[in-house]
């Protein structure tokens, strides 16, 4: 696409790792740029500064708003703030990062959105095509801002991106060759205003694809389904126990089906991730790759060779004959419901942190029919307590330390105790990642504890 910058004003909201991403990208682009957060100091201000981007800290300047010619807030930036309302009454464009940086593009864009599954889904997607010998970047919010891989694309990139809700409602010419819905579920009810907002979010993906385009979409998710109904795109669909074309799992092997006739792909006994959840990742995964010409053997490969990643559904150890499973990456209740479901009994479920929308009473068919325990931390331990007290075990706890010590208390030899927050992290720590480091450490110290006790 034919887009330029030079010369022009462009304020960038936000100093996080997109917003840096951006800003020096607009400035190599020969844009004027400056960066705003409410925060009074950033990490690398001086490296903004050598690039000749202005800071503006502490706080939002409605002026420099509306005098901007170009404005990109970075993902999760609230757009409902005064600022921002006068720049659009002002006239002045506001352009998301993904939006502007997926302009520069010169690769096709393989793009994945969910509420659950999508850093398993894009980070197994970009391995399997790498097998398959294709030059892929996979970034996004995945981790990798798409920005910082702008001046890497050729037209034989394969860009295979997470995008989030935040990152969609920005859009606007943003164009996936292949877009991947893996379910939807509410969530981020702290940051969208609606279920009905966040569904819109997501539906973003779809809008600009054509008849030239593939949608890969879980037939078994019916609000998912429903989302991608209006796509002109041809349908992938995929689901576990899917009955026509597609892709499935048959025989004990991933396949796709098509017109009658059945290919193996991927052996299930190569999926070395827990939970029946991953297992429609690796699924969805595959039909994506498949769909963008990966070789059958080179999926299985990547398949044998993933062993999942941090915070989902990652063993941490086993203590006494008690398994920890950290799925700190299950932040709503949809996600804490698979974690449950992924060990068959004898569980206990650390939940809780800050409360983003969902019924924890959806958690009670699962936790009951496993005669599962609870363990409730964070700002949400009450809102768990209310939910489930009446009809499973739930205990509180002030600390993870004392969270890990109060499960293991409770769970049954040969239990397993996993971590599934259905919550976010802020209340407590950092991030996702700070959480679940920070749950793997206590069991570290468990297990450290027990064996001093035993050796004495």
């Amino acid at each position: 696409m034919d887009f330029s910058v030079e010369g022009r004003r462009v304020l960038v909201v936000g100093a996080a790792r997109s917003g840096v991403a951006v800003a020096e990208l607009l400035a190599r682009r020969g844009a004027r740029v400056t960066v705003t957060d409410i925060k009074p100091a950033i990490d690398g201000a001086g490296t903004l500064a050598a690039q000749g981007i202005a800071l503006e800290l502490g706080g939002h300047d409605e002026a420099r708003f509306t005098a901007a010619d170009l404005i990109v807030p970075s993902p999760g930036v609230k757009l409902d703030q005064p600022a921002f309302a006068a720049a659009r009454a002002a006239g002045v464009p506001i352009v998301g990062e993904l939006e502007l940086a997926s302009r520069w593009l010169k690769g096709r864009v393989i793009a994945i959105t969910g509420t659950k599954g999508k850093s398993t889904t894009t980070t197994l997607t970009g391995q399997m095509l790498e097998h398959s010998g294709a030059h892929v970047l996979v970034g996004g919010n995945i981790g990798v801002p798409l920005s910082s891989q702008v001046d890497q694309s050729t037209p034989g990139t394969l860009h295979v991106i997470e995008a989030s809700s935040f990152q969609l409602e920005t859009t606007d010419t943003f164009h996936p060759w292949i877009a991947a819905l893996l379910n939807f579920s509410p969530d981020h009810l702290d940051q969208h205003p609606t279920v009905e907002a966040y569904a819109a979010a997501k539906q973003r993906i779809f809008q600009r694809q054509t008849a030239d385009d593939f949608a890969v979409v879980n037939a078994e998710d019916l609000p998912g389904r429903a989302l991608a109904r209006a796509t002109p795109a041809r349908r992938v669909p995929y689901g576990l126990e899917l009955s026509g074309d597609g892709f499935t799992v048959d025989g004990g092997h991933i396949v796709e089906r098509k017109g009658g006739a059945s290919e193996p792909i991927v052996p299930v006994s190569a999926v070395h991730v827990l939970g029946r959840h991953i297992l429609s990742d690796v699924v969805a995964a595959t039909a994506i790759a498949r769909t963008a010409g990966a070789r059958a053997g080179a999926i299985a490969a990547a398949v044998e060779a993933f062993r999942g990643l941090p915070h989902a559904m990652q063993l941490v150890a086993t203590v006494e004959g008690v398994r920890f499973v950290n799925d700190s990456k299950a932040t709503n209740v949809e996600a804490a419901r698979r974690s449950i479901e992924s060990v068959e009994r004898d569980l206990v479920v650390v939940m809780g942190g800050r409360y983003k929308g969902g019924d924890f009473r959806d958690l009670l068919q699962a936790l009951t029919t496993r005669g599962a325990s609870v363990v409730a931390i964070g700002e949400a331990a009450p809102i768990v307590v209310d939910a489930l007290g009446g009809a499973v075990r739930v205990e509180r706890a002030a600390t993870m330390g004392d969270a890990v010590r109060m499960a293991f208390a409770i769970a049954p030899p040969g239990g397993t105790v996993v971590l599934a927050p259905g919550c976010s992290s802020f209340d407590m720590f950092r991030d996702y990642a700070e959480r679940g480091e920070a749950f793997a450490e206590e069991v570290r110290q468990l297990a450290g504890t027990r064996r001093a006790t035993r050796e004495q």
